[in-house]
């Protein structure tokens, strides 16, 4: 609870004074919170109002609409009486959808990880797309996957994978997808088995794959 609010709730049974040191909050610091009152009580009644409109919009579009495509409907709405002066922030409807469990609908970035190249050779299938294995340390698989960061980039994730006991043997993570990567996580499970000899690898054709460094 609001420390205001509870010495608010108790003053007629209380000195305010008194409940202002046992809770540790200034007089005037309550005295400007029961002064604000007012304007909180418009304030909440407002919110009430918008998230109405908010909630309209947002059934309207099944959903689809985040809090910035929410907003632009509200503030091209004719019936909008805001005014131009005073026109909807976005921040505020996606405080507003936050609190009534609103989440848009976001369409997850596409990024493409397996880049062929043109000019490679083809190799030939050798597990005919039997991905088992009778022993460990015989057959690996391995992909390239990529890991959205906040910012707005991207990390990307390399793997091998035993078929035999579905263990992540060796793996490696960098801004990039050159050919290093894979190496890298090729002799990562290189070391955690000892030795790769005799075993089978298989990937894609992504460019990586196929280089002549590799």
């Amino acid at each position: 609870m609001n420390r205001f609010q509870f010495v608010d709730d108790h003053r007629d049974f209380y000195e305010v004074k008194r409940l202002c040191e046992v809770l540790k909050v200034s007089r005037s610091s309550y005295y400007k919170w029961k002064s604000a009152a007012p304007a909180r009580r418009r304030r909440l009644v407002a919110d009430a109002a918008l998230g109405a409109r908010i909630k309209a919009v947002f059934t309207a579009e099944n959903g689809c609409y985040g809090a910035k495509r929410v907003t632009a409907a509200i503030n091209a709405d004719p019936a909008n009486d805001r005014g131009n002066s005073d026109r909807l922030n976005h921040k505020h409807t996606a405080r507003l959808m936050r609190q009534m469990g609103l989440f848009g609908y976001t369409r997850k970035r596409r990024v493409k990880t397996t880049v062929s190249a043109k000019r490679a050779p083809k190799f030939p299938d050798l597990l005919k797309r039997r991905f088992t294995a009778e022993k460990p340390n015989k057959v690996y698989v391995g992909d390239i996957t990529y890991l959205p960061i906040a910012d707005g980039s991207n990390m990307y994730l390399a793997t091998v994978i035993d078929c035999y006991s579905r263990q992540l043997t060796g793996f490696a993570i960098a801004d990039h997808m050159r050919t290093e990567l894979v190496e890298e996580a090729l002799t990562m499970a290189h070391g955690v088995r000892g030795s790769l000899d005799g075993a089978i690898f298989h990937s894609d054709h992504g460019s990586v794959y196929t280089s002549e460094q590799y």
